[in-house]
Parts: structure tokens; sequence; C-alpha cells
């Protein structure tokens, strides 16, 4: 079977142990996760997950119905094949001298990036977009020589009306 990357959105309480818990079952399974996420919704005391792992779809599918029934987890989606926005953002440190920060800055301007921080020896980038985007990004930069870099891992959010992998503020009555 072919082997894609797969991009999954879980919607989870905050509460200890979930992340644990969620890396665990792909682990348990053999997968090795890409990428992973979490942060705060737009509903209170409740986090969005994102997960990227790259297996089969029947595979993929069997973790994600698995990963619905973990305590503490709401609604998973997989959100692979929707018109999705996915970002990264990445913080670069790159080698800057007089001579090479010009052009450094035009690069910066060309992926829209932004400056972050400034030092006699070197500046620090920060950059949003696909993981193509950044990916090439860091390849332009690398020939200046690259001192650090941080990568935050995939954030997804299905495009305009489609169907969501938000979950409607009904269903959280059950949850409080």
């Amino acid at each position: 079977m072919l082997t894609t990357k797969h991009t999954l959105v879980a919607m989870v309480t905050d509460k200890p142990g979930v992340l644990n818990r969620a890396a665990s079952l792909f682990r348990r399974r053999g997968f090795n996760i890409d990428s992973i996420t979490v942060g705060h919704s737009e509903l209170p005391h409740i986090s969005r997950m994102t997960i990227v792992v790259i297996g089969n779809s029947a595979m993929v599918e069997q973790v994600r119905k698995q990963l619905e029934k973990l305590v503490d987890v709401i609604k998973v989606a997989d959100v692979t094949g929707a018109t999705t926005i996915i970002r990264e953002l990445a913080l670069i440190k790159v080698n800057a001298t007089s001579t090479t920060r010009s052009e450094i800055m035009q690069i910066v301007d060309i992926f829209r990036a932004k400056i972050v921080d400034v030092s006699s020896d070197s500046l620090i980038i920060e950059a949003t977009g696909d993981e193509d985007k950044l990916s090439s990004f860091y390849n332009m930069l690398r020939g200046f020589g690259i001192k650090e870099l941080a990568r935050t891992g995939c954030v997804a959010m299905i495009r305009g009306g489609a169907k969501s992998a938000a979950i409607d503020k009904e269903s959280l009555k059950d949850i409080q």
C-alpha cells in the first residue's frame, strides 16, 4: 500500500497526560510522528492537537479511530484530503557579516520573512509557511552558515465553509 503524509487534527481537553497518551498510541502502533503541535483552541479548556504522520490510509484511519477512543480526546479528523491551510513557524539564526547582511536581507524579503534579532555576527529570522517554503528558505540561507534552527511543527485548518475539524459548543456540555 502507498504510504503518504497524513495530517490529523484532534480536539482534546486541557488535562495533564493527554499528549503523552496520544504519542504513546502512535508509538505502540509503530508510527513515527513527523510533527506534533498542541495549543489552545477557540473554546475554553479545549486544546487543538495537530499530528503529522506518514503511513498508508488504512493504518492511519485505524490509529485515528483508536485516538478518538482515548480519554480526554473529543474529536479527531484526518484533514489530509481536504483543502487545508497548513503552516509552520521557523526561527533561524544565520551567520551575518557586514558584507553578507544585505544579501541575507534580500532573501528575507523574497520569502516574506522577518528579522527579529540582530547582533554583530548573526541575524535571527522568523519565517512562516508550509514545509516546502521553509525548507527552500533554509536551503537559501545555508550558504551563509546556519548557527541554529527551531521549527514548530505544523498547524492545520480546513479552508472556508467546508466541514471543520472544530467541535461545536453543544457537544461540550457532557465534558464540562
